[in-house]
């Protein structure tokens, strides 16, 4: 006997397909494409036609949440502190997990960020950070170069999007 597959899981399963692979090419190059955040863009209409407990207001609100979260990225990435992927792929996981777990989001994204810069402190860090292949955003100082390590910022995102995101909608 099998049993049928709820409508709103489909479009959540290809969230966390998406979510995982920004995290894998975040961690292997330190980019996230952005045909993956287009996707999560494109799947979410999805979402919210097929989710049972979702309305067109609730997602209203996540729209508006999600362009706060992108436009105090854009202001920080225009300062240099955080990268353009990271902005795009913050928001749209803010599109995901609506206004309700915005905050648990991104508590939950810098709590595994900081952990993940924790380990690139580490002898391990640093032979993760050495087998990647350089950036050409190169600040210009060779010391100053030399000492700074870019941190797959991408994966802490993606691991607390799936936390806030994908256990609501088994309940």
């Amino acid at each position: 006997m099998t049993m049928p597959v709820a409508p709103h899981l489909i479009p959540l399963a290809g969230f966390a397909g998406l979510m995982a692979m920004a995290a894998i090419e975040d961690w292997r190059r330190l980019i996230i494409p952005n045909g993956l955040t287009l996707g999560l863009c494109i799947l979410w209409p999805a979402h919210v036609a097929t989710a049972p407990a979702l309305t067109l207001a609730a997602a209203g609100f996540a729209a508006l949440s999600a362009a706060a979260v992108f436009l105090v990225g854009a202001l920080l990435f225009s300062r240099g502190l955080i990268g353009g992927g990271d902005v795009k792929l913050l928001a749209v996981a803010t599109l995901w997990a609506g206004p309700g777990a915005t905050l648990p989001l991104l508590f939950l994204t810098g709590l595994i960020g900081g952990l993940l810069c924790l380990l690139f402190l580490t002898p391990a860090g640093a032979l993760i950070a050495a087998a990647r292949p350089p950036l050409g955003d190169s600040s210009g100082d060779p010391a100053r170069d030399a000492k700074r390590v870019l941190v797959p910022y991408g994966v802490a995102i993606a691991a607390a999007a799936l936390i806030v995101t994908v256990p609501p909608n088994f309940n």
